[in-house]
């Protein structure tokens, strides 16, 4: 059971990983299509939907979800939220993807206790929309 956790985290820190680094670096690195299939496998395997299904859930119930996770794990995805409904915002402007994103971010800081400057940074650039 330990191993299966330590499994979806990893999963989870990978996917937030490939997303710092597709809002970093965009989408010119590699084949678009293979950076689509790449991102679809890893929300099927973090979130077991895809995007457009997560997207359409009220913000209340997504966290929810994630508040019903252990303890420790909440952290990861409230960054992974944060990052996967920014990137999403900034490939196709959306009021609902910003204000998700924003949440997200705000619950990872207050979360972790993290200090960091780039998703401060991120949460200003959202608010200005």
């Amino acid at each position: 059971m330990i191993h299966d956790k330590d499994y979806i985290i990893r999963i989870v820190k990978q996917f937030s990983e490939f997303l710092s680094k597709m809002i970093v670096g965009g989408k010119n690195e590699g084949d678009i299509v293979e950076l689509q299939r790449v991102f679809d496998t890893n929300m099927n395997d973090t979130f077991k939907m895809d995007f457009e299904t997560l997207a359409s859930k009220p913000t209340a119930e997504i966290l929810q979800l994630i508040n019903e996770k252990e303890g420790s794990h909440q952290i990861p995805y409230f960054e992974l939220l944060g990052h996967l409904f920014y990137f999403k915002n900034q490939e196709n402007p959306t009021p609902g993807y910003a204000e998700k994103a924003q949440t997200f971010y705000e619950h990872y800081l207050q979360k972790s206790g993290i200090f960091s400057l780039p998703i401060v940074g991120r949460i200003g650039e959202l608010k200005k929309g």
